[in-house]
């Protein structure tokens, strides 16, 4: 009858008491709830609205609604009376080891999440990046994949992609591209430049035909060096480049400017004895 009697004490006293901070939990957890809701919506919403990439969203969603949920959980143990700053320090020791010991995924995880959302390139566009020049087939939280003409796989990490230097040459819809093209010393350069223009801005993929940009470059070892310009869309880009070099050869060929190659003069001696 003792213990009955001091669980009826212990009931009047302390029951009271429990009621008010249970109900002050059950507030905090509705209202908490709310306003876990409100905010993922917010900052799903906000991301839609600034184009960034629907599974970066998704991902970025999930990340923020579960740390709300997380804090929210604490706040509840708080108000509970619960003593929760000894198990926020070892939370918090184990998530620096956890992060040292994913160092290189964390700063994978990172790069990808930056070139989500900066997108310095996207998927199709055409790239220079660790000494590889490919086109960007999928882009990966942890890894963008691309490949390359001649139809490898390239997979690099992200974090070393986006910290290292990138050319994009597909931000633009068109592209200079350029030529250099050799001829003798004896040849006539002004008919040689006529050549060139007559052969290159002819085609109508040259998108400058109306301002023709050919000089002479420099003044090399065994030739004359003729440089050619003109700006072409992306889609033609090769096709124009490898197609002018031949057209150019031949026109050459038929007027008589020639295409010089190295040479050296070898002098032999021989030696008496």
């Amino acid at each position: 009858m003792d213990y009955i009697e001091q669980a009826k004490v212990f009931l009047a006293t302390k029951g009271a008491d429990f009621g008010i901070t249970l109900l002050k939990a059950i507030l905090v957890a509705f209202i908490g709830w709310q306003i876990v809701k409100f905010l993922s919506k917010a900052f799903e919403r906000l991301l839609i609205k600034k184009n960034i990439d629907p599974s970066l969203t998704v991902f970025l969603k999930s990340l923020i609604h579960n740390g709300l949920l997380i804090l929210l959980v604490f706040s509840i143990l708080s108000t509970l009376g619960i003593e929760m700053t000894s198990f926020i320090a070892v939370l918090g020791a184990a998530g620096l080891a956890i992060g040292l010991a994913l160092q290189g995924s964390l700063s994978n995880f990172a790069g990808g999440v930056l070139i989500l959302v900066f997108k310095p390139f996207k998927v199709g566009d055409v790239i220079e990046a660790q000494g590889e020049i490919a086109s960007i087939s999928e882009i990966q939280i942890f890894h963008t994949i691309l490949k390359t003409y001649d139809n490898k796989t390239i997979i690099l990490p992200n974090g070393n992609l986006y910290n290292n230097k990138i050319i994009n040459y597909s931000t633009e819809p068109a592209r200079k591209m350029q030529w250099v093209f050799g001829i003798g010393y004896n040849d006539d350069i002004d008919k040689a430049k006529q050549i060139i223009k007559d052969v290159v801005y002819a085609d109508e993929r040259i998108l400058d035909r109306e301002t023709p940009y050919i000089y002479v470059d420099s003044l090399g070892d065994s030739s004359v060096n003729i440089r050619c310009r003109a700006l072409v869309g992306n889609a033609d880009f090769w096709d124009v480049y490898l197609s002018k070099i031949e057209e150019v050869k031949k026109a050459f060929d038929k007027e008589g400017i020639s295409i010089p190659f190295p040479q050296r003069d070898v002098h032999l001696f021989q030696q008496k004895d």
